[in-house]
């Protein structure tokens, strides 16, 4: 995709991102998932992007790391991602992707998660491309309601 900008995540970013999370999601009330945004742009030690083509913002991708979580040496999380549907299909969370594995490397991490619903295969798909695996960790749930 030509004029394409991967660009770090800013605060004021979150509202066009949270329109994207509506989009994918389907989920009507988005404001926790804003301010979860909006604060993750004022964290240093962790590495988000977005996507922008001629102003737009089209894509993001937020990470965070894991200090000695689970016993595992400090490793970082791909937490969430997404672009925008009409954008789909042409490279951008690739190269999203491709700009937090470059972030971590530089911080010396050497593992980086995520998590993927069993049933998302599209996304599933999208990660294995990128060379994500199984890896040592089953994901648990305990329902409070």
């Amino acid at each position: 995709m030509d004029n394409l900008i991967i660009r770090k995540l800013k605060k004021e970013d979150a509202e066009e991102i949270s329109e994207i999370y509506r989009t994918i999601t389907k989920i009507k009330d988005v404001d926790d998932f804003r301010k979860i945004v909006a604060d993750q742009a004022q964290r240093d030690e962790d590495a988000s992007f977005v996507a922008e083509t001629n102003g737009k913002l089209v894509g993001y991708l937020i990470s965070y790391t894991l200090i000695s979580g689970f016993g595992l040496p400090t490793s970082a999380w791909v937490a969430n991602i997404g672009v925008n549907p009409k954008f789909m299909g042409q490279g951008i969370g690739e190269k999203m992707a491709e700009e937090i594995f470059k972030y971590y490397r530089d911080k010396r991490i050497k593992d980086i998660y995520t998590s993927v619903l069993w049933d998302s295969t599209d996304l599933l798909s999208f990660f294995k491309t990128l060379g994500f695996d199984r890896s040592e960790f089953i994901n648990l749930k305990k329902s409070l309601a």
